[in-house]
């Protein structure tokens, strides 16, 4: 099995654990989006410079959705071998796409929660 399918199994069962759905049931509806398109501007990407890697569409790993069904936290996934603060300018901007205000990144070891309006994560 690959490291980053044994990182996802492990955020997967860490979200259901804490009572986010990956379909409807009674508790409610499913509020987990997975591999969910992100649409990227120029004018995102140029606000970033260096730092942006020049695609302009992504897939994001796990969008979270409120109690309204709007995105809440952009979950960004990486192997287990990986450092999860890899992925930090990759989950800003689909943070920014879906105007979530929070980012966790993690290698389903080791997770970082952001709140992009307050700073970096450290």
């Amino acid at each position: 099995m690959q490291k980053e399918a044994k990182a996802r199994i492990k955020i997967n069962d860490l979200l259901q654990n804490v009572g986010w759905r990956f379909f409807d049931d009674e508790k409610g509806k499913a509020n987990i989006v997975l591999e969910n398109n992100a649409k990227i501007t120029k004018q995102t990407i140029d606000e970033f410079g260096n730092d942006f890697e020049k695609t302009k569409k992504g897939f994001i790993d796990f969008l979270l959705l409120d109690e309204k069904g709007f995105p809440f936290v952009v979950l960004e996934a990486k192997s287990e071998d990986k450092d999860p603060l890899d992925g930090k300018e990759q989950a800003r901007r689909y943070a920014q796409s879906q105007n979530a205000r929070f980012i966790i990144l993690s290698n389903g070891n080791l997770h970082y929660l952001w709140d992009v309006e307050r700073g970096n994560p450290t």
